[in-house]
Protein backbone atom coordinates (compact mmCIF):
# COMPACT_ATOMS: atom_id res chain seq x y z
CA UNK A 1 0.00 0.00 0.00
CA UNK A 2 1.31 3.66 -0.53
CA UNK A 3 1.16 5.71 1.88
CA UNK A 4 -1.67 7.92 2.96
CA UNK A 5 0.16 11.02 2.17
CA UNK A 6 2.33 10.66 -0.65
CA UNK A 7 2.12 12.74 -3.24
CA UNK A 8 5.01 12.04 -5.66
CA UNK A 9 7.03 15.02 -5.77
CA UNK A 10 3.76 16.84 -5.85
CA UNK A 11 2.13 14.96 -8.87
CA UNK A 12 -0.76 13.76 -6.99
CA UNK A 13 -1.87 16.67 -4.12
CA UNK A 14 -5.01 15.24 -3.63
CA UNK A 15 -6.52 14.40 -0.16
CA UNK A 16 -6.55 11.07 0.54
CA UNK A 17 -10.17 9.34 2.13
CA UNK A 18 -10.38 6.43 3.57
CA UNK A 19 -13.54 3.67 3.74
CA UNK A 20 -13.94 0.74 5.17
CA UNK A 21 -17.39 -0.33 3.74
CA UNK A 22 -15.85 -2.77 1.19
CA UNK A 23 -14.67 -4.76 4.23
CA UNK A 24 -10.83 -3.12 4.14
CA UNK A 25 -9.79 0.28 3.45
CA UNK A 26 -10.10 1.33 0.20
CA UNK A 27 -8.65 4.70 -0.43
CA UNK A 28 -10.35 7.32 -2.50
CA UNK A 29 -9.87 10.69 -4.19
CA UNK A 30 -12.77 13.52 -3.23
CA UNK A 31 -12.43 16.69 -4.93
CA UNK A 32 -14.95 19.48 -5.70
CA UNK A 33 -17.92 20.75 -4.81
CA UNK A 34 -20.55 17.67 -2.75
CA UNK A 35 -23.06 18.56 -3.89
CA UNK A 36 -21.89 18.80 -7.88
CA UNK A 37 -22.40 15.83 -10.27
CA UNK A 38 -19.94 13.17 -9.55
CA UNK A 39 -17.76 11.95 -12.27
CA UNK A 40 -16.18 8.32 -11.06
CA UNK A 41 -13.42 7.51 -12.21
CA UNK A 42 -12.08 3.78 -12.68
CA UNK A 43 -8.31 2.63 -13.18
CA UNK A 44 -7.27 -0.93 -14.50
CA UNK A 45 -4.43 -2.94 -14.80
CA UNK A 46 -1.59 -2.54 -13.09
CA UNK A 47 -2.34 1.40 -12.45
CA UNK A 48 -4.30 3.64 -9.92
CA UNK A 49 -6.06 6.71 -9.27
CA UNK A 50 -2.72 8.80 -10.70
CA UNK A 51 -3.23 7.87 -14.14
CA UNK A 52 -6.46 10.37 -13.67
CA UNK A 53 -4.35 13.01 -12.26
CA UNK A 54 -4.52 15.60 -14.99
CA UNK A 55 -8.01 15.22 -15.31
CA UNK A 56 -9.09 15.97 -11.76
CA UNK A 57 -8.06 19.64 -11.62
CA UNK A 58 -10.60 20.72 -14.16
CA UNK A 59 -13.47 18.86 -14.04
CA UNK A 60 -13.33 19.63 -10.36
CA UNK A 61 -14.02 22.74 -10.22
CA UNK A 62 -17.37 22.31 -11.07
CA UNK A 63 -17.60 18.71 -10.55
CA UNK A 64 -17.33 16.09 -7.83
CA UNK A 65 -14.94 14.05 -8.87
CA UNK A 66 -14.20 10.38 -6.87
CA UNK A 67 -11.30 8.60 -8.33
CA UNK A 68 -11.09 5.03 -6.18
CA UNK A 69 -8.12 2.56 -6.04
CA UNK A 70 -9.39 -0.65 -6.49
CA UNK A 71 -8.18 -3.40 -3.88
CA UNK A 72 -4.79 -4.58 -3.77
CA UNK A 73 -4.17 -1.18 -5.95
CA UNK A 74 -2.29 2.70 -5.24
CA UNK A 75 -3.41 3.82 -1.28
CA UNK A 76 -5.86 0.66 -1.11
CA UNK A 77 -5.17 -2.10 1.06
CA UNK A 78 -4.23 -5.71 -0.23
CA UNK A 79 -6.19 -8.07 2.62
CA UNK A 80 -4.73 -11.45 2.02
CA UNK A 81 -7.79 -12.94 2.52
CA UNK A 82 -9.61 -11.54 -0.28
CA UNK A 83 -10.17 -12.53 -3.76
CA UNK A 84 -9.47 -10.53 -6.68
CA UNK A 85 -11.56 -11.26 -9.39
CA UNK A 86 -14.20 -8.83 -11.37
CA UNK A 87 -17.29 -9.63 -9.09
CA UNK A 88 -15.16 -8.93 -6.29
CA UNK A 89 -13.76 -5.32 -7.47
CA UNK A 90 -17.89 -4.24 -8.53
CA UNK A 91 -19.03 -5.90 -5.12
CA UNK A 92 -16.30 -3.00 -3.25
CA UNK A 93 -17.31 -0.49 -5.59
CA UNK A 94 -20.87 -0.79 -5.05
CA UNK A 95 -20.49 -1.11 -1.33
CA UNK A 96 -18.05 2.45 -1.76
CA UNK A 97 -20.89 4.10 -4.09
CA UNK A 98 -23.59 3.43 -1.24
CA UNK A 99 -21.02 4.43 1.84
CA UNK A 100 -20.97 7.62 -0.06
CA UNK A 101 -24.55 7.53 -1.36
CA UNK A 102 -23.27 8.59 -5.46
CA UNK A 103 -25.90 9.55 -7.57
CA UNK A 104 -25.77 11.08 -11.24
CA UNK A 105 -22.45 9.98 -11.99
CA UNK A 106 -20.45 10.05 -15.06
CA UNK A 107 -18.62 6.41 -14.94
CA UNK A 108 -14.95 7.51 -16.58
CA UNK A 109 -13.66 3.62 -17.17
CA UNK A 110 -10.26 2.87 -18.22
CA UNK A 111 -8.98 -0.90 -18.92
CA UNK A 112 -10.74 -3.06 -16.32
CA UNK A 113 -12.68 -0.23 -15.05
CA UNK A 114 -15.02 -0.89 -17.50
CA UNK A 115 -16.11 -4.04 -16.58
CA UNK A 116 -15.58 -3.01 -13.30
CA UNK A 117 -18.00 -0.08 -13.66
CA UNK A 118 -20.27 -1.52 -16.32
CA UNK A 119 -21.00 -4.35 -13.24
CA UNK A 120 -22.08 -1.31 -11.32
CA UNK A 121 -24.16 0.15 -14.32
CA UNK A 122 -25.50 -3.22 -13.85
CA UNK A 123 -26.96 -3.16 -10.93
CA UNK A 124 -27.54 0.56 -10.19
CA UNK A 125 -28.83 1.83 -13.26
CA UNK A 126 -30.59 4.54 -11.82
CA UNK A 127 -27.33 6.35 -10.00
CA UNK A 128 -25.91 6.34 -13.58
CA UNK A 129 -25.82 9.33 -15.80
CA UNK A 130 -23.28 8.99 -18.37
CA UNK A 131 -20.89 6.28 -20.03
CA UNK A 132 -17.29 7.51 -21.13
CA UNK A 133 -15.21 4.79 -22.10
CA UNK A 134 -11.57 5.60 -22.58
CA UNK A 135 -9.30 2.12 -23.66
CA UNK A 136 -12.03 0.28 -21.40
CA UNK A 137 -14.29 -2.52 -22.46
CA UNK A 138 -18.05 -1.84 -21.85
CA UNK A 139 -19.23 -5.61 -21.74
CA UNK A 140 -22.80 -5.67 -20.84
CA UNK A 141 -24.43 -9.04 -21.40
CA UNK A 142 -23.33 -8.80 -25.19
CA UNK A 143 -24.02 -12.47 -26.78
CA UNK A 144 -20.38 -11.93 -28.87
CA UNK A 145 -18.42 -10.87 -25.35
CA UNK A 146 -16.52 -14.39 -25.36
CA UNK A 147 -15.74 -14.84 -28.79
CA UNK A 148 -14.04 -10.90 -28.80
CA UNK A 149 -12.03 -11.37 -25.63
CA UNK A 150 -10.93 -14.69 -27.26
CA UNK A 151 -10.36 -13.14 -30.15
CA UNK A 152 -8.28 -10.12 -28.99
CA UNK A 153 -6.16 -12.61 -27.20
CA UNK A 154 -4.82 -14.38 -30.11
CA UNK A 155 -3.06 -10.89 -30.90
CA UNK A 156 -2.63 -9.79 -27.59
CA UNK A 157 1.19 -9.51 -26.39
CA UNK A 158 -0.32 -8.86 -23.05
CA UNK A 159 -3.37 -11.76 -22.74
CA UNK A 160 -0.48 -14.12 -24.76
CA UNK A 161 2.35 -13.85 -21.83
CA UNK A 162 -0.84 -14.27 -19.33
CA UNK A 163 -1.69 -17.46 -21.10
CA UNK A 164 2.24 -18.84 -20.97
CA UNK A 165 3.19 -17.86 -17.71
CA UNK A 166 -0.41 -19.41 -16.06
CA UNK A 167 0.89 -22.55 -17.84
CA UNK A 168 4.14 -22.04 -16.48
CA UNK A 169 3.75 -21.48 -13.21
CA UNK A 170 5.22 -17.80 -14.12
CA UNK A 171 2.37 -15.88 -13.58
CA UNK A 172 2.74 -15.63 -9.55
CA UNK A 173 6.63 -15.32 -9.42
CA UNK A 174 6.74 -12.14 -12.43
CA UNK A 175 4.02 -9.93 -11.00
CA UNK A 176 5.07 -10.66 -7.49
CA UNK A 177 7.70 -8.64 -8.48
CA UNK A 178 5.79 -6.02 -10.39
CA UNK A 179 7.20 -2.85 -7.99
CA UNK A 180 10.86 -4.38 -10.51
CA UNK A 181 9.23 -4.65 -13.80
CA UNK A 182 6.50 -2.52 -13.53
CA UNK A 183 8.00 -0.46 -16.60
CA UNK A 184 8.42 -3.39 -18.94
CA UNK A 185 4.68 -3.88 -17.87
CA UNK A 186 3.07 -0.85 -18.87
CA UNK A 187 5.16 -1.22 -22.44
CA UNK A 188 3.97 -4.31 -23.29
CA UNK A 189 0.48 -2.94 -22.96
CA UNK A 190 0.77 0.27 -24.80
CA UNK A 191 2.55 2.84 -23.63
CA UNK A 192 4.19 5.55 -25.99
CA UNK A 193 4.55 8.80 -24.11
CA UNK A 194 8.53 8.15 -22.94
CA UNK A 195 8.35 12.00 -22.06
CA UNK A 196 6.11 11.42 -19.24
CA UNK A 197 8.68 9.08 -17.54
CA UNK A 198 10.26 10.31 -14.52
CA UNK A 199 11.57 9.01 -11.03
CA UNK A 200 8.40 10.46 -9.34
CA UNK A 201 5.99 9.09 -12.03
CA UNK A 202 8.15 5.27 -12.46
CA UNK A 203 7.67 5.93 -8.19
CA UNK A 204 4.41 6.52 -8.21
CA UNK A 205 3.05 3.71 -10.54
CA UNK A 206 5.74 0.92 -8.56
CA UNK A 207 5.48 1.80 -5.20
CA UNK A 208 2.37 0.05 -3.77
CA UNK A 209 3.89 -3.17 -5.31
CA UNK A 210 6.60 -3.34 -3.23
CA UNK A 211 6.39 -6.98 -1.65
CA UNK A 212 4.88 -10.13 -3.56
CA UNK A 213 2.00 -9.64 -0.55
CA UNK A 214 1.64 -6.72 -2.24
CA UNK A 215 0.56 -7.87 -5.32
CA UNK A 216 -2.15 -9.81 -5.03
CA UNK A 217 -4.42 -7.19 -7.14
CA UNK A 218 -2.38 -7.08 -9.86
CA UNK A 219 -1.73 -11.31 -10.00
CA UNK A 220 -5.58 -11.74 -9.15
CA UNK A 221 -6.89 -9.77 -12.19
CA UNK A 222 -3.97 -12.16 -14.64
CA UNK A 223 -5.20 -15.24 -13.30
CA UNK A 224 -8.64 -14.24 -13.57
CA UNK A 225 -8.52 -14.20 -17.15
CA UNK A 226 -6.30 -17.31 -17.14
CA UNK A 227 -8.42 -19.62 -15.44
CA UNK A 228 -12.05 -17.99 -15.69
CA UNK A 229 -12.28 -17.09 -12.70
CA UNK A 230 -14.40 -13.51 -14.11
CA UNK A 231 -17.71 -13.59 -13.15
CA UNK A 232 -18.76 -10.70 -16.28
CA UNK A 233 -22.04 -8.98 -14.73
CA UNK A 234 -25.42 -9.52 -16.93
CA UNK A 235 -27.86 -6.88 -17.04
CA UNK A 236 -31.50 -7.42 -16.35
CA UNK A 237 -34.15 -6.09 -19.04
CA UNK A 238 -34.97 -3.05 -17.09
CA UNK A 239 -31.21 -2.55 -16.60
CA UNK A 240 -30.20 -2.96 -19.96
CA UNK A 241 -32.58 -0.49 -21.31
CA UNK A 242 -31.77 2.61 -18.78
CA UNK A 243 -28.38 2.09 -19.79
CA UNK A 244 -28.87 1.90 -23.57
CA UNK A 245 -30.66 5.61 -22.88
CA UNK A 246 -27.68 7.48 -21.96
CA UNK A 247 -25.46 9.24 -22.94
CA UNK A 248 -22.09 7.85 -23.66
CA UNK A 249 -18.71 8.47 -25.21
CA UNK A 250 -15.62 6.19 -26.44
CA UNK A 251 -12.64 7.37 -26.78
CA UNK A 252 -9.98 4.95 -27.68
CA UNK A 253 -6.27 4.97 -28.25
CA UNK A 254 -5.08 3.45 -31.52
CA UNK A 255 -2.19 1.93 -30.52
CA UNK A 256 -3.44 0.20 -27.69
CA UNK A 257 -1.72 -3.48 -28.31
CA UNK A 258 -3.59 -4.72 -25.57
CA UNK A 259 -7.23 -4.44 -26.08
CA UNK A 260 -7.42 -4.00 -30.01
CA UNK A 261 -10.34 -1.00 -30.98
CA UNK A 262 -11.50 -3.67 -33.51
CA UNK A 263 -12.23 -6.38 -31.12
CA UNK A 264 -13.75 -4.10 -27.72
CA UNK A 265 -15.38 -1.04 -29.70
CA UNK A 266 -17.95 -2.96 -31.02
CA UNK A 267 -19.16 -3.93 -27.80
CA UNK A 268 -19.37 -0.28 -27.06
CA UNK A 269 -21.71 0.52 -30.50
CA UNK A 270 -23.65 -2.52 -29.89
CA UNK A 271 -24.97 -0.22 -26.49
CA UNK A 272 -24.61 2.79 -28.15
CA UNK A 273 -25.06 2.93 -31.63
CA UNK A 274 -25.16 6.33 -32.21
CA UNK A 275 -22.68 7.46 -29.25
CA UNK A 276 -19.27 9.66 -30.63
CA UNK A 277 -16.58 7.16 -31.13
CA UNK A 278 -13.08 9.16 -31.47
CA UNK A 279 -9.97 7.16 -32.15
CA UNK A 280 -6.27 8.50 -31.39
CA UNK A 281 -3.75 7.61 -33.89
CA UNK A 282 -0.12 7.15 -31.95
CA UNK A 283 -2.02 6.92 -28.23
CA UNK A 284 -1.65 4.09 -26.69
CA UNK A 285 -3.42 2.02 -24.01
CA UNK A 286 -2.52 4.03 -21.53
CA UNK A 287 -4.84 6.75 -23.37
CA UNK A 288 -4.82 9.41 -19.99
CA UNK A 289 -0.78 9.28 -20.14
CA UNK A 290 -0.22 8.96 -23.50
CA UNK A 291 -2.45 12.13 -24.27
CA UNK A 292 -3.54 13.63 -21.02
CA UNK A 293 -4.71 17.14 -22.30
CA UNK A 294 -6.45 15.67 -25.35
CA UNK A 295 -8.65 13.35 -23.32
CA UNK A 296 -9.14 16.02 -20.25
CA UNK A 297 -10.73 17.92 -23.23
CA UNK A 298 -12.70 15.71 -25.02
CA UNK A 299 -14.19 14.23 -21.59
CA UNK A 300 -14.97 17.78 -20.39
CA UNK A 301 -16.52 18.67 -23.75
CA UNK A 302 -18.76 15.64 -23.66
CA UNK A 303 -19.66 16.12 -20.14
CA UNK A 304 -20.83 20.00 -20.83
CA UNK A 305 -22.72 19.61 -23.96
CA UNK A 306 -24.63 16.33 -22.37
Amino acid sequence: MIQADATFAGTFPFSPHFSAAPGFQMHYVDEGPRDGEVVLCLHGEPSWGYLFRHLVPGLSATHRVVVPDHMGFGKSATPAHRRYWLQDHVDNLEALVRALDLTNITLVMHDFGGPVGMGLAARHPDRIRRIVSANGPTPFGQSDLFDRVAANAQVSPWFQWIAKAEASGDLEPVLGQLGFNILSTLKLNGFENNAAITDAWLAAYGAHFARPADCLGAIGWAKGFATGAHQFQTPDPAADRLIRSKAALAIWGEADRTLRAEHFLPLFSAIFPTAPVTRLAGVGHYCFEDAPEEIARRITEFIRQT
